[in-house]
């Protein structure tokens, strides 16, 4: 079998990883939870955890990472601290996990608008430039940004610098770093990122269950869910200090071990898997180029990312070939994007997924199989 949907689940861990995941499993207790020596060391090992993260991400301090099951929840949690009756901003590129949490959003009162793209397929800072100015003029400013890093369809990533140079100052930048975290470098206080949502188990090589919100001292998400923290059980509301706040119930112990884990192999390797990974994307792209009736909507991108249509046939059906017919395992239809499709006059595409474990005739035999389903 070929896997090349690593957009939605990375197919390959590291042994170190597997190790560590193994290592939590096989040694472990609640952290922070009891003061035994077995649930003190784990709680020592999620607060390094903790600090991998921050270093990693140019964070603001292990205290403001909090651990969460995926992305999802970290977006839902950020998205949900904002102030109800603000002006969001958002894009057309966006997934699910931010339009359908800022749908909500609008029901109670929140403003959102939506910045299209431009004839490239990627943000239009122009736009955005515009919804700023007018939001101002009308005395209710944009309060808050949330933008991803990379699109899960296409790859295209933003200038997130130049975004947060048109957001006014005291504007909340929220990124969505499913996409991108693990295949690029990110500083969240040089490129001034306020809150980062991180998927474990994509570029960041952890497994399934991993994933975390970053935040600076500008931002103070309210919880989603409330319960036992470990601390202040006198206490019938939930603590006011951070990460406590936000993590109620027992953590997921192997996969902030396994994300942990991934963040300190990348720090050794990141920048080999950048190139390897849009080398990959760039060799499939110029293949898929050469064959008639394939329709291309990526450039070359370190997320690993190829978006293509086949004329006459639609996504979901060539995903199936390929899989029933080839062993290639690729997504198709909208892979949770609606807006971003509607943009690009798309009813659906395949998308294969690459990471720099990919071996290189993958790409040979995803090319040879969408030429032979175009010639049907």
């Amino acid at each position: 079998m070929i896997y090349l949907d690593n957009a939605a689940t990375g197919g390959f861990k590291p042994d170190c990883v597997i190790s560590a995941a193994s290592a939590a499993l096989r040694n472990s207790a609640n952290p922070g939870r009891s003061g035994h020596k077995l649930s003190l060391a784990c709680m020592e090992r999620v607060f390094a955890a903790r600090k991998v993260l921050s270093d990693f991400f140019g964070g603001y301090g292990y205290e403001r990472v909090v651990f969460t099951k995926n992305c999802t929840e970290a977006l839902n949690i950020a998205i949900f601290s904002l102030p109800k009756d603000g002006v969001v901003v958002t894009t057309a590129a966006e997934h699910n996990s931010v339009l359908r949490p800022l749908e909500h959003l609008k029901k109670q009162g929140a403003k959102v608008e939506y910045v299209p793209l431009n004839e490239n397929g990627d943000i239009d800072l122009s736009a955005l430039e515009n919804i700023v100015k007018s939001a101002a003029q009308t005395g209710a400013p944009v309060c808050a940004a949330v933008i991803t890093l990379a699109s899960n369809v296409t790859g295209a990533s933003p200038d997130i610098e130049r975004v947060r140079q048109i957001l006014p100052k005291d504007c909340l930048l929220i990124c969505d770093g499913a996409q991108a975290c693990g295949h690029m470098t990110i500083d969240m206080r040089v490129t001034g990122i306020d809150a980062l949502a991180v998927a474990g188990h994509k570029g960041m090589l952890g497994i399934q269950g991993s994933g975390a919100l970053i935040f600076s001292e500008r931002f103070n998400p309210e919880p989603l869910m409330f319960g036992g923290t470990g601390s202040e059980s006198y206490n019938l509301n939930m603590p006011d200090f951070y990460p406590d706040r936000l993590e109620s119930g027992t953590l997921n112990f192997p996969a902030i071990i396994s994300l942990a884990e991934g963040a300190l192999y990348l720090s050794q390797h990141l920048t080999h898997h950048t190139k390897v990974t849009e080398n990959l994307t760039w060799q499939t792209i110029e293949g898929l180029k050469r064959i008639g009736g394939v329709e291309i909507f990526s450039k070359p991108n370190p997320f690993g990312i190829v978006a293509f249509r086949l004329k006459n046939m639609q996504s979901e059906m060539v995903a199936f070939a390929l899989s029933e017919e080839f062993n290639i395992c690729v997504r198709g239809g909208l892979h949770c994007a609606p807006l971003i499709h509607k943009a690009l006059g798309s009813d659906g595409l395949v998308r294969a997924s690459f990471s720099a474990f990919t071996p290189p005739s993958a790409v040979a035999a995803l090319i040879n199989a969408v030429d032979a389903l175009s010639k049907r």
